[in-house]
């Protein structure tokens, strides 16, 4: 990762930044997201603005634009980045969200409802009384409890997100 004007200015070891990228991304890649993305999303979590153009993150991870863009749009789908127009400009600069954990988290609320929808489907189906349908009923508990954990976890998040850092 090449050292921007941003890093050189807030007086950062541009090696360390690069290494913490793609440490971070590293991370990313080991739970499941692709590597692009995760490299992107490390660049601009490692951002003093938090948001930053395409060709600031293609220069800075050495990427191309198309790679940037197919990284943005993953993101974005994910809602861990926000496209924002810079003002009189056609120019888009991409922003990750100062809560993009706890919007990522809340946003599989709605995957969760999807599955707990269709496991209901499958123990109907299949029938309570046998072994793939207890199966079913087992995992649709288990979503339901996940579910009811990360509502009361988001919530002592807000508790204490505003305790810490003040209205967000």
């Amino acid at each position: 990762m090449r050292q921007s004007a941003g890093q050189a200015e807030a007086g950062r070891d541009p090696e360390a930044v690069s290494k913490f990228v793609e440490g971070f991304a590293a991370q990313l890649v080991e739970a499941g997201m692709q590597r692009m993305p995760a490299r992107v999303f490390a660049a601009l979590l490692a951002s003093d603005s938090g948001s930053l153009t395409s060709a600031e993150l293609g220069e800075s991870l050495r990427v191309s634009p198309a790679g940037v863009s197919g990284a943005v749009r993953y993101l974005a789908q994910q809602h861990m980045v926000a496209r924002e127009r810079e003002p009189g400009s056609r120019r888009e600069r991409y922003r990750v969200h100062s809560n993009q954990w706890y919007e990522a988290l809340t946003n599989r609320e709605a995957v969760l409802k999807r599955w707990e929808g269709a496991l209901r489907e499958g123990v109907t189906s299949l029938g309570v009384d046998t072994p793939a349908g207890r199966r079913m009923a087992e995992t649709l508990a288990f979503f339901e409890f996940v579910e009811g954990e990360i509502a009361a976890m988001m919530e002592r998040w807000r508790e204490h997100r505003e305790k810490t850092f003040g209205q967000g």
